[in-house]
């Protein structure tokens, strides 16, 4: 038979894989109006997860049957590389295979997958993969301390599997059995598509089960291969906020742990969240509470303070975010001083040995090496040299009502406490403007440029007092 070799699995498979992913669920215990697969995990829909694994896998195609929500769930999830198919009616697993198998060829090994299971992870499936062939299926399971809620796997004397019997239908002797089934198998098309055909709703819920297929193969003698996952965790499915919210722990813990093990020091590794990429260099440090959201890149020796927000943004080497920052979409140097409370809107750049702090908003601006913006300061639409000096309560007035204008700071200069530099406005190279001023037209570059009126004291006045 041809060899197929799977994009990243690493061997060769005897057939093309298909994988089709069961998201037709409505999720009632959700108590929510969002389809359960589109429920957030980690700041992406559940469904988004396991798509996200499947591809990994390197498929010929992957197929997600969906059903409640249809249209929210294909809107969501557009950009996604797989195929549809419409489980109109909610009549079981297996029926919501069924919906799928038109587009898959009998050549094919499928693979199923659940869009409410998200942490299942890719070497979890390679192990299963690798003995799947065209007489046999491959069957994942879980040790549970309680398996309230999972079929369970009925094996024989000698260890074999025999049958899936769901909780509903199962007798007091089998519900105490405490190997699950997490509904992920891997069968060939060929067989699967006559199985699928022949399932009857006989059952407590009156549902065709895909699990039935298992006592259909046993009794045609094709190898059923049970694999006991490692960690139940992963096969954890989403049904209700509580699971939802222990996932979400799971989730993190994972995250961290990678963290851990790639050398980054986490001071509470239960108080972190990564909902994206974080790509981290040698000893960095990340205090707590602090959320990655996107891409983001941290260089080596960085520092990140407890309670920050970063996302899709990059920070330099020997940086250091003091607590309580909001970052978003900004290209931060190394050698950086930022915060506390600074907040960086999107588009903005920070050079070599920048200070940013205190109270200072930088929204889609240039800040040049060794540059300073200690205090209580709004830096928008500017262009700032380097070696400047931007005093506290300065704003660069940007917007008109209808227009936003530049305005750029040359390098040197040294802007005044309390100054507004209104746009489209030029500060000269080593300029320094008296504080208090309101610059409305170019400064000259040397020259100290102030605007004031003047200041007047009345003696006749006297403070309002209160009636009564």
């Amino acid at each position: 038979m041809k060899s197929y070799t799977a994009m990243a699995l690493g061997y060769n498979l005897p057939m093309p894989l298909t994988i089709v992913i069961l998201a037709a669920g409505q999720g009632k215990r959700m108590q929510s109006d969002l389809p359960k697969v589109l429920q957030p995990l980690a700041g992406r829909p559940l469904l988004q997860h396991v798509i996200a694994t499947a591809q990994t896998l390197g498929p010929a195609a992957v197929h997600v049957v969906y059903g409640h929500g249809g249209e929210r769930v294909r809107e969501a999830l557009a950009a996604a590389p797989v195929c549809w198919a419409l489980q109109a009616e909610q009549r079981g697993t297996g029926h919501a295979l069924a919906q799928a198998m038109p587009r898959i060829d009998d050549g094919d090994l499928v693979l199923v997958l659940y869009g409410d299971v998200p942490l299942i992870r890719t070497e979890t499936l390679q192990a299963l993969i690798a003995p799947a062939g065209p007489d046999a299926v491959t069957l994942l399971t879980a040790a549970l301390d309680d398996p309230t809620g999972y079929g369970r796997i009925v094996r024989n004397a000698r260890g074999q599997v025999q049958r899936i019997v769901e909780e509903k239908d199962a007798t007091a002797r089998q519900r105490r059995i405490r190997e699950g089934n997490t509904g992920v198998l891997v069968a060939p098309a060929k067989r699967l598509r006559q199985w699928l055909a022949r399932l009857k709703a006989d059952n407590a819920q009156g549902e065709l089960y895909l699990t039935d297929i298992v006592a259909m193969a046993v009794a045609e003698k094709v190898k059923v291969l049970p694999q006991v996952a490692d960690n139940a965790t992963e096969v954890l499915g989403v049904n209700d906020r509580l699971q939802l919210a222990e996932v979400e722990a799971a989730y993190r813990a994972r995250r961290a742990r990678a963290l851990l093990l790639a050398g980054v020091t986490l001071v509470d590794p239960l108080r972190i969240d990564v909902r994206g990429e974080l790509e981290v260099g040698r000893d960095t440090q990340i205090d707590v509470n602090v959320v990655f959201e996107g891409r983001v890149r941290l260089g080596h020796r960085v520092s990140i303070g407890p309670n920050c927000v970063i996302r899709d943004s990059e920070i330099g080497d020997d940086s250091v975010v003091f607590p309580n920052c909001v970052i978003e979409r900004a290209n931060i140097g190394p050698g950086c001083r930022i915060g506390p409370f600074a907040r960086f809107r999107p588009s903005s750049t920070l050079a070599r040995g920048v200070h940013v702090g205190n109270f200072v908003e930088v929204k889609n601006s240039v800040l040049g090496a060794g540059s300073k913006s200690n205090h209580l300061t709004y830096l928008g639409d500017a262009v700032i040299g380097s070696g400047v000096n931007v005093g506290a309560g300065t704003v660069t007035c940007n917007y008109d009502g209808v227009n936003k204008s530049q305005t750029h700071i040359d390098d040197g200069a040294f802007i005044g406490s309390g100054s507004m530099l209104v746009a489209p406005v030029r500060i000269g190279a080593r300029a320094t403007i008296g504080a208090g001023s309101t610059i409305t037209k170019d400064t000259p570059p040397d020259k100290l440029t102030l605007e004031r009126s003047k200041q007047v004291t009345i003696d006749a006045w006297q403070r309002p007092t209160k009636k009564g």
